[in-house]
């Protein structure tokens, strides 16, 4: 009998999926709950570092493409001589 994994059952990954929604959406309602200390004023507006950290993961995401094509080998690079 083959061993199952735990992300093998697809109720898992849903399961983690929507864990993962939530705890997002939890602290995205701490924002309007508590106070912030902070620096700049664009600060202030509720959801900020949720937005930037997304910005700055979709933009690495984008460099990441780009850098793909400029170190990419072919796929016989290491092949036999």
């Amino acid at each position: 009998m083959k061993k199952q994994h735990l992300f093998d059952n697809p109720r898992n990954i849903r399961l983690l999926v929507w864990l993962t929604c939530a705890t997002c959406a939890g602290l995205f309602a701490f924002d309007f709950i508590f106070h912030r200390h902070v620096t700049h004023p664009f600060e202030h507006l509720y959801g900020f570092y949720a937005i930037y950290g997304f910005s700055a993961y979709c933009l690495l995401v984008v460099i990441a493409k780009g850098l793909r094509k400029l170190v990419k080998r072919r796929e016989d690079y290491y092949g036999d001589s």
